[in-house]
């Protein structure tokens, strides 16, 4: 069986044609590492630069000086420990909660059949279609005072874990992966007298590793990029999350100390992404078993 591609192989067979395949496919791997890596590198070296250069026109590509000190200085003057371990907690937290209970929907939702199932999936998808700042009010309205409860939950955890919990796209990444196990499967165990719990906890979890990590990586980032509902939610600077505890404190700081703090807040995305890249693609590709 053949393999069509772009270029044939009679034009990569000759001199001329595989220097001009090599010539663009480097122009092209080069251009794409360039719109990628440039601002992060601009963003690195700008942390090592003194206030004069960053702000200089035309920016210079190499620091003129090199001022390691920025990003002690940055961590120190901005508390970036107490954030760091601030937002730590509010990610594994709504992470844990999202293990819990979107594993807990998908699975009713995938295998358990509820009655309505159908439609309270397309009503949560649907949710999906409503900008995130539409909602901004009435989940601020919420916390101030919980129905029933009558509770505030300004300044604590749970004003970041609850609405974190309610992510229709996790649920339906879940359900998608938990329809593609076999059916056989879970019914073979259903005879040997597991219960749907133990089934879930035994075979369905395993199985499903891959699309857990995903999950858990979405999760994860989700509550470390937000910014605007943990400024609403947690006014007191002690319980601030990275980035809105770096924006509070920003005014009087040098802008080459601000860099250098911005610099240090993106590495844990940073690893995170670079680490679990192939988990991710693999997560998301992945089916239940082939056989």
């Amino acid at each position: 069986m053949s393999t069509r591609t772009l270029i044939s192989p009679a034009v990569l067979a000759r001199p001329r044609g595989r220097v001009l395949y090599w010539t663009v496919l480097t122009a092209v791997v080069l251009l794409f590492t360039l719109v990628f890596l440039g601002p992060l590198y601009w963003l690195v070296s700008s942390g090592f630069k003194d206030a004069q250069e960053v702000i200089q026109t035309p920016p210079t590509l190499v620091p003129g000086t090199f001022e390691a000190g920025n990003y002690s200085r940055a961590w120190e003057v901005m508390d970036l420990a107490t954030l760091l371990f601030n937002t730590l907690y509010y990610a594994f937290g709504a992470l844990a909660f999202q293990l819990v209970l979107d594993v807990a929907a998908a699975y009713s939702l995938s295998k358990l059949r509820p009655l309505f199932g159908k439609a309270i999936l397309g009503m949560m998808l649907a949710t999906l279609m409503i900008p995130a700042t539409v909602l901004v009010v009435p989940q601020y309205l919420t916390v101030l005072d919980v129905p029933v409860v009558e509770r505030n939950l300004l300044n604590t955890p749970w004003a970041i874990w609850l609405p974190a919990v309610t992510n229709a796209f996790n649920i339906f990444l879940l359900k998608r992966f938990f329809d593609s196990i076999p059916k056989e499967l879970l019914d073979a165990a259903s005879m040997d007298g597991a219960s749907p719990l133990r089934v879930l906890w035994s075979i369905v979890l395993p199985i499903s590793r891959p699309i857990l990590g995903v999950v858990s990586i979405f999760a994860v980032v989700g509550v470390w990029k937000d910014f605007l509902w943990p400024m609403l939610t947690l006014p007191d600077p002690s319980k601030q999350t990275l980035n809105v505890g770096i924006y509070s404190l920003s005014n009087g700081v040098p802008v080459n100390v601000l860099i250098a703090a911005l610099t240090i807040a993106s590495v844990p995305t940073l690893l995170i992404f670079l680490v679990f890249q192939r988990n991710i693609m693999s997560g998301l590709t992945a089916g239940g078993l082939k056989g």
